[in-house]
């Protein structure tokens, strides 16, 4: 009997080219896929719940895929593939699910952090974006509070991405300094899906709004009639966390 699973995993998107199977690049699916085939002793493809950007990080990322036999001990395969998999991924759960459950389709809420800092820092390099001018924070959260509710985030998808539409429902979009950490500062956003690159294109869009260098009225204008290029620049990737995915 075929039994559809869903897995549960956490990785470190420095040395890969994204989430997403790559012609020319070491993908995190693709290392999941080649450690879960060989264990099950058949080719096994798999699905996500998103696709993270080249370096970018997931504290949760959820997968799914099929199995035709006897049900699977989740525990113990978890524990194979962890013996298996390269550090830089770590696999927490495998549990047997409904068919009728998509990783990606099923999702109801995804939440990402990006963390950046203005003072120099040698241990936050790795993870957090150092910045080097003064920011306005309290009118970034203004910015991000125009970004609540469903609305057409077209200006913020990357050009040539094939959706059928760039409705996105945002529930929550706001700036916070991280508790115990001097100068650090993280911006979470949640909606019930994301268009590509768009959190990085948000981010460096609310950070040209904390240099002054676009007004409330021209954030407005651009989330209601604007293309990518009136958006702001696309900030790294390595400071990008998935954080959570609800069903």
């Amino acid at each position: 009997m075929v039994q559809r699973y869903f897995i549960t995993l956490a990785y470190d998107g420095t040395a890969y080219h994204g989430w997403q199977v790559q012609p020319n690049g070491r993908s995190v699916q693709e290392v999941l896929r080649q450690a879960l085939s060989l264990l099950l002793s058949t080719p096994t493809d798999i699905v996500g719940a998103g696709r993270t950007d080249a370096g970018v990080h997931a504290r949760m990322m959820v997968a799914h895929f099929e199995h035709d036999g006897p049900v699977l001990d989740g525990v113990q395969l978890a524990y194979r593939m962890n013996r298996l998999l390269p550090r830089d991924i770590a696999v927490e759960s495998i549990i047997p699910v409904d068919r009728e459950m998509h990783a990606r389709f099923s999702a109801t809420k995804r939440t990402y952090h990006y963390y950046l800092h203005t003072c120099k820092n040698p241990f936050l390099r790795h993870y957090s974006w150092e910045v080097h001018y003064p920011l306005d924070f309290e009118i970034m959260n203004q910015g991000a509070a125009l970004l609540t509710g469903e609305k057409d985030f077209a200006c913020f998808c990357k050009s040539g991405t094939d959706v059928k539409t760039t409705i996105c429902n945002v529930s929550e979009a706001c700036w916070k300094p991280v508790d115990g950490t001097e100068g650090q500062w993280v911006f979470t956003i949640s909606a019930n899906r994301f268009l590509r690159n768009m959190v990085r294109a948000v981010v460096g869009t609310l950070i040209d709004v904390g240099r002054h260098r676009i007004t409330m009225e021209q954030l407005e204008q651009t989330l209601g009639k604007g293309t990518r290029s009136d958006a702001g620049e696309s900030v790294p990737g390595h400071a990008l966390f998935l954080d959570a995915v609800e069903y």
